[in-house]
């Protein structure tokens, strides 16, 4: 693994940001994922996508310091929220407690390094996996985490389109996660997959310095029909 995005990387990139850790990015958002540096804020991707679906078992891969996941459960689903930082998941964790039991509850929480990482297959009702970056293949994350859906489940894969010069990392460090969602989202066999949005899309954020950005993202969502 690249020293860039090891465990060590994004411990020390949480314990020094703190609050603005955020989805910071390795291997699937905290780490594994970037929103930014936007702390445990949801993914407007997230909400965009997922508000109109029937609440049931999800998978946040990458889940950082669990905005997406606190969203999820409130709103009725069941979430593994899985991460490579043990800082960003114990961050987690407090914030889904100071909510209550019964969205605490509703969230397990899992380390776990995506880069090797397999979920279970044929098990969730929604897989989501925002600002991945990983320093394994986008393909074979995407191929594993698209097994673990359930049929008539859907999977939301979201990262930076190649033209974001605004993604947390410095291009030069991670040129690799960036993609467009017409060319990951060949990969979905037609024969097993609906894609229903495969896109790029643009959203504004605001930097812990205070500075309004505009990012740009690739967005997969598709419907496992087999």
């Amino acid at each position: 693994m690249s020293e860039d995005f090891d465990k060590d990387y994004w411990e020390k990139r949480y314990g020094g940001q703190g609050e603005q850790g955020g989805h910071a990015g390795h291997t699937g958002h905290t780490s594994h994922g970037g929103h930014g540096g936007q702390g445990a804020r949801t993914s407007p991707q997230l909400v965009a996508e997922a508000s109109d679906l029937e609440p049931g078992t999800a998978l946040d891969a990458g889940c950082g310091e669990g905005g997406d996941s606190l969203w999820l459960a409130s709103r009725g689903w069941r979430v593994r929220a899985v991460d490579l930082s043990e800082t960003a998941l114990g961050r987690g964790r407090e914030r889904a407690a100071a909510r209550g039991p019964e969205l605490a509850d509703r969230i397990t929480w899992e380390q776990a390094d995506l880069t090797v990482w397999t979920p279970p297959e044929n098990t969730f009702d929604l897989v989501t996996s925002q600002y991945v970056h990983t320093t394994g293949s986008l393909r074979d994350l995407l191929a594993r985490l698209a097994a673990s859906v359930a049929p008539g489940g859907t999977l939301l894969f979201v990262g930076h389109h190649p033209g974001d010069e605004q993604s947390t990392h410095d291009r030069g460090h991670d040129a690799h996660v960036h993609f467009t969602a017409p060319e990951l989202a060949a990969d979905l066999d037609r024969a097993d997959w609906e894609v229903l949005v495969a896109e790029d899309r643009s959203h504004r954020v605001t930097r812990p310095d205070g500075r309004e950005v505009t990012m740009h993202d690739a967005v997969i969502r598709a419907r496992r029909v087999r």
